[in-house]
């Protein structure tokens, strides 16, 4: 996926960024020994050969000139941070950090290196996978999802804090953060900004009912999931995780939209039943503020084609329409 947000590099700049991370003598020589993983739609991504054979993957943030949506900025911190707490909290599978790098020294943004993990990713393959084993690696995302929501935080919002005092505070303040990136870019979102905050200011009060902060992915849809011989063997791309409400977790947006597939081998992986009445409303909510950012992000990432606008305006109409009109 072609976005401005790509850092690309030069192979003089990459073969120092992986000196300084394994040393002289693993840097690889010669040519073809890199080659940029096309499947990410923020930071750029190379997946490189040292010198030894090993295969790493190299992940580096957006250039500082570009600007980002208000909850992307340091994205990168907010990645080393959840697989810190993943690694050291939890089972579930996710990638080593080799080494990481803000110093700004040899490029403008900060890096960090992985193993690569050598499987296929689900949101590349599962189309072709028959439909039990595609079902079966849904369900095992959902058991997953749920270890990762087990991860408790002491306030709700961003990892590094600081906490809003209530679910409700902090949910609001990140639909909030989406609006004014929309506004200030100017973007259409087929209708008034105002009218999609009256709509959130009339359901608010179903977000009282999550009194609880646990980790949430967020982004922790097929894509970000790498499989082999039918098994999950790694979770990756982190970067958007905060302290909120389970249900705001990507699997769980097929119970309000069926655009988003069935739901129904990942919450029986995760162990939910059907939604309450309130929870509906929750998962409604958190439908719309997805959207907003699908349809916002498309002028931020510089999009050449309006494929992704087009579907995504058209969903937010279909998630706004799930609630009565409410006019400002």
């Amino acid at each position: 996926m072609e976005s401005i947000t790509k850092n690309r590099q030069s192979p003089e700049t990459l073969r120092a960024m992986v000196e300084r991370a394994y040393g002289a003598d693993r840097a690889p020589v010669g040519d073809g020994w890199f080659g940029e993983l096309g499947h990410g739609w923020f930071n750029v991504a190379y997946r490189i050969r040292l010198r030894d054979g090993a295969e790493v993957v190299l992940k580096i943030a957006p250039p500082p000139s570009v600007e980002v949506m208000t909850y992307e900025r340091g994205a990168m911190s907010i990645e080393l941070r959840t697989l810190d707490l993943l690694r050291t909290r939890t089972s579930v599978p996710v990638p080593a950090v080799d080494f990481a790098d803000r110093s700004r020294e040899l490029c403008d943004a900060d890096y960090f290196f992985m193993p690569y993990v050598d499987a296929d990713n689900l949101g590349v393959v599962g189309d072709g996978l028959p439909a039990a084993e595609r079902d079966a690696c849904m369900e095992q995302l959902g058991a997953v999802n749920r270890e990762i929501n087990s991860v408790r935080g002491e306030g709700f919002g961003p990892l590094a804090g600081p906490p809003a005092a209530s679910w409700r505070e902090a949910f609001t303040g990140m639909v909030e953060d989406v609006l004014r990136d929309g506004e200030r870019r100017g973007v259409d979102i087929g209708r008034s900004y105002d009218e999609v905050r009256s709509v959130l200011a009339a359901h608010a009060d179903s977000l009282d009912e999550v009194s609880e902060p646990r980790l949430v992915e967020w982004d922790l849809w097929a894509g970000n999931v790498m499989v082999r011989d039918g098994r999950i063997v790694s979770v990756i791309d982190h970067e958007r995780a905060f302290y909120g409400d389970p249900l705001i977790e990507s699997g769980f947006t097929g119970t309000q939209m069926s655009a988003f597939g069935d739901p129904t081998p990942f919450m029986r992986g995760y162990g939910h039943g059907p939604l309450t009445a309130t929870e509906q409303v929750r998962r409604r909510l958190y439908c719309v503020h997805l959207l907003l950012v699908m349809v916002i992000e498309t002028v931020y990432r510089g999009h050449t084609t309006s494929e992704q606008y087009d579907w995504a305006r058209a969903r937010l109409d279909e998630a706004m329409a799930l609630f009565e009109p409410v006019r400002p």
